[in-house]
């Protein structure tokens, strides 16, 4: 399968690097929970300024797509990733890269829709 050999080209050298020392294992954590921190602040801060907490129908539907997005991102991470080894970190990296990815998405469409 061609998500098999493409996991294997990237993610073979990451394990081979974080195999070397625990230093390098606890590296990868810290830079998971920073990107799922960074993801998780980007989310609250662009909801807080859109008022997502009131409920209308325009920012709801901003919303429902945010969320199709982390949807999205965690399938095409599930698809990709590695379930034979290290599967923990690579968990911690698709919610991470996820709640990026809809960060991302909060930020363009509140520079479209509300600074205009």
């Amino acid at each position: 399968m061609i998500t098999d050999k493409i996991g294997n080209a990237i993610f073979t050298p990451l394990r081979t690097w974080t195999e070397q020392s625990n230093s390098n294992w606890n590296i990868l954590i810290c830079i998971g929970f920073i990107s799922l921190i960074v993801g998780a602040v980007l989310i609250y801060v662009f909801q807080k300024k859109m008022g997502m907490s009131v409920s209308d129908e325009r920012t709801s539907q901003i919303g429902l797509k945010s969320s199709l997005v982390v949807l999205y991102g965690v399938i095409l991470c599930d698809l990709i990733f590695p379930k034979e080894y290290m599967w923990q970190i690579f968990f911690l990296f698709k919610y991470s890269i996820a709640f990026i990815a809809s960060g991302i998405y909060l930020a363009v469409r509140y520079k479209k829709d509300f600074l205009n």
